[in-house]
Order: structure tokens, then sequence, then C-alpha cells
């Protein structure tokens, strides 16, 4: 029994990706056929839509996913399964094609492609349907994903089972995806780790929407990829099944990635768009429709059909999938009676739950405040969790020490060698791509760089909130008090943005304790988070028995009061709560009574019953005054249209970071001279 049970750990073929042994024949061309015919129907019925790619790209597509990825659609979250990504998100058509012949979507769901509520939308959309793994569209944003899973990849493999984790990500991008800046920076990075697990498809059809890629895009990609460390391979003809087929093998290198370039034709078939930009993104109308459908050897008048051979041969070809999902089940099963505890840790971290003894720890380090900088603040909660959370890793965009996001056990991942802090570079985009794709594998991953760099990488983040991929972000040197670095390193406007984008959550804690509850409010977030840091040291903030640092946990709360009928209410959020906590000291001298209010997040703030905001900010005290140093738009909603925000509405100055912060205004003095002056007007006001 005990011999039996450890060959099944060590059952074989689990890391073999072979692919199916049925050799290519009349019923995979008429399954080419077929997908570029519901392609075309897809697009014409939806009358808006991208034929070209799906024209051009079948037959390597069907290749790829008929007879190399492993998957099963009786499961199709089986966590042994192959990731297949479409980072050329506009070919939609031919994955929701593929979905349909291989059994994930029905026939109405191609019939209902791009309109409102339907599970076919124009680009895909993570889970619109099963089988679609990733959320793409804008160009390159699934490339770098697909690095980040091949990394999540690694890591779980290292941490429980090489056999259980033995899946390959293979991905189909275009030219467009290859021009994004995204997609080198991903690329240099898989490369210099050598992510043997990853497979990229290029489809080379030299044209993009303003006409052939020649007009901007004329490198050797092939000697780019080659130098960043790819195996790099290329099919001459795209149409050719057994060649695709070929290719692919060859490239399957566990050693390091590989780039395969598939030559095709765009609107493959189509009279008079076949290879223009003409074919790209538009319908073909219905006479090119038919005529192309005509080549293929389909008939023009039937729409939205494949034939029974093309669905025997899909049938045919999922047992492979069923047999090997059922193998990996037997593994699993092996390994889960061998090693109960690490199989319970896996399923913990798959179900994204948080261990009791993290929560514990960091409220047990909020109950130690001291003045610190609350980057410092956070990575010692860092050091904190990474005790508790083998999912969780680290990274940092060439700025590991000074954002504070690599705890001191944190080994580097690295060819043969894998821990849990990545070295990203100067790579902000691709960090944060890759982030998003380990965390939608069960990881929590880490990410740190300067707020004022959020810019370089909006667009991914952005996606992890679409996706809502448990991402944080830890964005450190938040405000001109970074002080020397002058204004192209201190952040303004960024705060704000981030408080604009659906679906992320911002933190911006005051001081140490605050940091530590902020940590447990981001590891409880279903999505990603912004954790808003200083570089300059902040105090240990007063804290009354009826005022516990928890209250960040609800987005808000009164840290101060001044009984029950105080004059004005004081908002402020970050190392602006301890200026407000002066300024209320300040107004008590001359006689003003002063709530402060600190306000961490606005989001989880909004989330609380309006009883609670209103106990926060009573609606009878119409004096308020938020103070922030970044812009102040947006916080006339807690303000009112009557208050006042100190906030900063221009560029910063270099110069000591008390220099800076008193030349711009941001004093005790100030907030008490606005608050006054706000009085008076309130006063003096009609009815006031």
């Amino acid at each position: 029994m005990e011999e039996s049970r450890r060959a099944q750990l060590k059952e074989p073929g689990l890391l073999e990706h072979k692919p199916t042994p049925i050799p290519f024949d009349d019923a995979d061309r008429l399954a080419v056929a077929s997908l570029r015919g519901v392609a075309i129907d897809m697009v014409e019925a939806a009358r808006s839509g991208h034929p070209g790619a799906p024209l051009g790209l079948a037959p390597a597509a069907w290749v790829l996913f008929s007879r190399f990825v492993r998957h099963d659609p009786a499961q199709p979250d089986w966590l042994g399964r192959d990731r297949f990504l479409l980072s050329a998100g506009h070919a939609s058509a031919l994955l929701y094609g593929l979905l349909h012949i291989f059994g994930y979507a029905d026939m109405a769901d191609l019939k209902a492609f791009r309109q409102l509520g339907s599970r076919t939308p124009g680009h895909p959309e993570r889970r619109c349907l099963p089988g679609v793994e990733y959320t793409t569209g804008p160009l390159g944003q699934g490339f770098a994903g697909a690095v980040g899973m091949a990394l999540a990849r690694e890591h779980l493999a290292h941490l429980f089972h090489p056999g259980l984790f033995s899946y390959r990500i293979f991905v189909i991008c275009s030219d467009g995806d290859l021009m994004e800046g995204v997609s080198h920076e991903a690329a240099a990075l898989a490369g210099h780790l050598g992510l043997g697990n990853l497979l990229i498809i290029w489809d080379d059809n030299g044209v993009s929407i303003d006409g052939p890629t020649s007009l901007a895009f004329t490198e050797d990609v092939v000697a780019r990829f080659r130098a960043y460390g790819f195996a790099t391979h290329e099919v001459r003809d795209g149409e050719d099944l057994e060649e695709l087929a070929s290719a692919f093998q060859a490239a399957l290198d566990p050693e390091r990635p590989a780039l395969v370039r598939v030559r095709t034709i765009i609107g493959k078939g189509a009279p008079t768009k076949e290879g223009t930009a003409a074919s790209h993104g538009a319908p073909l109308g219905p006479e090119e429709a038919a005529a192309a459908k005509a080549s293929y050897g389909l008939d023009p008048a039937v729409t939205f059909h494949v034939p029974p051979e093309v669905y025997a041969r899909a049938s045919a070809l999922l047992a492979r999938g069923r047999a090997e999902r059922n193998a990996w089940e037997r593994t699993f099963a092996a390994w889960t009676e061998e090693e109960p505890e690490r199989a319970a840790e896996l399923q913990r971290i798959l179900r994204g739950e948080v261990p009791e003894q993290a929560r514990e720890a960091l409220r047990l380090l909020a109950a130690s405040p001291r003045p610190a900088a609350t980057r410092k603040a956070s990575g010692a909660a860092l050091e904190v969790l990474s005790r508790h959370l083998p999912e969780l890793v680290t990274g940092s965009a060439d700025l590991s020490e000074s954002t504070a996001t690599k705890p001191a056990s944190h080994e580097p991942v690295g060819r043969g060698r894998w821990g849990r802090h990545i070295h990203f570079g100067v790579r902000e985009h691709a960090m944060a791509g890759a982030g998003v794709g380990m965390a939608l594998e069960g990881l929590r991953p880490v990410l740190g760089t300067f707020l004022v760099f959020s810019d370089y990488l909006r667009p991914a983040l952005r996606i992890a909130a679409m996706q809502q991929a448990r991402v944080v972000f830890v964005f450190t040197h938040d405000s001109i008090g970074v002080g020397e670095d002058g204004p192209t390193h201190q952040p303004v406007e960024h705060i704000a943005s981030l408080r604009a984008m659906p679906g992320l959550v911002v933190i911006r804690p005051a001081d140490w304790a605050e940091t530590a509850l902020a940590w447990e409010a981001a590891l409880d977030e279903r999505g990603p988070v912004a954790l808003v840091l200083t570089r300059q040291e902040v105090p240990a903030l007063p804290r009354p028995p009826l005022a516990p640092a928890n209250g960040l946990l609800r987005g808000a709360y009164v840290l101060l009061d001044a009984g029950e009928n105080p004059d004005v209410v004081l908002i402020g959020s970050g190392s602006e709560v301890a200026l407000c906590v002066e300024a209320a000291a300040v107004l008590k001298e001359k006689g003003v009574l002063a709530r402060v209010v600190s306000m961490p997040s606005w989001e989880l703030f909004l989330r609380q019953p309006r009883s609670y905001q209103e106990e926060v900010l009573p609606p009878e005290i119409g004096a308020r005054v938020a103070v922030e140093a970044a812009s102040p738009l947006g916080w006339h909603r807690w303000v009112g249209a009557d208050g006042r925000v100190v906030g900063l509405d221009r560029f910063g100055a270099s110069g000591p970071a008390r220099e800076v912060l008193s030349h711009f205004g941001f004093t005790a003095e100030r907030v008490a001279q606005e608050t006054l002056a706000l009085l008076e007007e309130l006063s003096s006001a009609p009815g006031g």
C-alpha cells in the first residue's frame, strides 16, 4: 500500500507535454473552416468586431488548443489544467468559437456576441465563459499576466508538489502586443528568470489598424526574443497544421520560455480584404463574408453551423484531457493522504482565507505604536505576515529597500532557486501585469514602487481592478514630503486618480497602528488594494480608549473629539491626520472645539451604513475642513460645497521635506486659519 501511494506521487507523464497522438485529417481542416465561418457569422450578426485575426489565426489556434493545451470542460477550473490566454483579445470571436466546439459555450452564446449581458463580450473577460482565463483587450496585458501565471506556477510547485503544478501557460499574441512596451518588459523578465513553462505564439500577419506594420514596426522580433533568453521557432506557413504542430512541440523547452513566430494572413479567404487593414476591425460585409466562407468550402447561406464531424473530433480529443485530469486527481489524492497538513494549507490558499494567527500578529503590532514612516510600519507588517502566509510573494521595481517590500526571510526568485521576492528591475508595468497573473493563480503578490510611478503601471492596475485580482500595491513616497527629490518625484494628482478607479481600494494610513491594520483590511479585500505610505516619519497618534486604530477597518473614525457639540470637523488622511491633531490644539486655544476624523479609505467608509457615516460626520456640523497634501479633487464630497480643503493644486518643489511642507501651507497654523475663516464665512452667511 505504501509503495503504491508513493508510486502515485511520482506518476509519470505529468511533467511531459506531448501532443495528442491523433493525426491531422479532413476533420481538422473542417474544424478550422468552421472556426472561420462562425467568426465571420458572429461579427456580421453583431455588426461589430474584428474578423481579420480569427480568420488568419484559426489553424494555429486549432492545433494549439486541440493537440497541446490540457483542459477538460467537465471541470474547467481543474487546478492542473494548462492556461490558454488570448493576449490579442480583439480575436475574441476565435476564442469563443474554440470554446463552443469543445463544450464550454453554447451556440446561443456565439449568436449573442458583443450584445449587452451576453457571455461573449467584445473582448474576453475572465470567467465570462468557462475557459476564459484572463481579461484581455488592452494589448500586452495578457502577455504580462501570463508571465505572472508562469511565476505563480513555479512558486506553487516549489511550495507543494511539482507534479500537481506541471501545467504550462500558452499565449497567443499579436503584432500590437509586441509593440506595446509592457510586453518588452515582461519578456525580458521571463527570459531572465528562465520561465520554461511559458510558450508565446506570435500571430505575425504584418498588418495593424493603420496599415502594414512596416509603418512603425521593423525590428527583428525573433532576434530580440532570443536576446531576452527565449528559445525561438518559426512557422512559415500558418495554414500548415503539421508544421504548426512540429514547431509547438519543439518549443516545449523546460529550461526557458519560447516564442513561436507564425506567419499568417489577416482576413484569410476574404477576396478583397485579405492581407489588408480593412479586415481588422469591421465586419466584412455580406458579399465579402459569403465569398470568404465559400473559399473555405462552407455553404455561404448557412450561418452559425459546426458540422457533426467537428464535434466528434473535439470529443475524441477531449479524451486526453479527461485522462490527464484523472491522473492528476490520483496524484492529488495520494499527496493529500501523504501530506494532509500541506494539502490543507494549499486548499486554504486557493480559497483565499487568511489564518487567524496572521490577524492576531497584525493586531499585536498595531498595539505597539511608535513614531515611524508608514512605509517602515508596512515593512514591519510584511515581516510578520511572511511567517504566516507562504503564498505571500513580494517584489518591487528596483526599490525593495525604499518601499520596504522585501522581508528578511524572502530570498530572491531566480534561476535554479525559487524564493519569495522578485526583483522586477525598473519595469513597473510588467511588475503590475505579472502581479495580476500571480494573484489569479492564488498567490498574494505585494508590489512596491513610489506613488508617482503608479502612472507607469496604471493599465495593469485597471485590469487588476476589472478582474478583482488580489494584489497589494505598496505606493510609498506619497506626497511633497518626499522633499529634496523635487516635483518630478512628488505625487500630487495620483491619490485622486487612484480613488477614481472602480474596484480599487485605496488606503492611506496615518501612523504605525493604522498601517498594521491597513494590512488586515488589505488581506480581506477581494480585489486590488493600494497602500499609500509616507517616506517621512510621522508620530504615533494619541488614541483615547474610545478611538482605537481598528476604526481604520471602517474607512474613517473619530480620532479625537471635543465633546457633544464640536464647532468644526477636521478630516485628514495619512501624514496630515497628525497635522489636524495639532490644528485642533491651536483652535482650542482660540475657543474653537474641533473633532478630528482620520479617513484613511474613502472606499471602506462608503461601505458603512449611513448611520455610521453620520455618526462620524454629523450632518448638523456644516463646518468641515479636509487636509491632504495632494490634489483637493473629490474632497468636497465629504466637506460639502461650503467646506474647505487644504490641498495642493500645483506641482511641488525641491527642498528639505519640512521646509517644502511649510512652504505650501501644510502647517497647523494654516489649517487653523482656514478653519477660522470658514467659521466666519458661515456665520456671516444668510441664516448662519
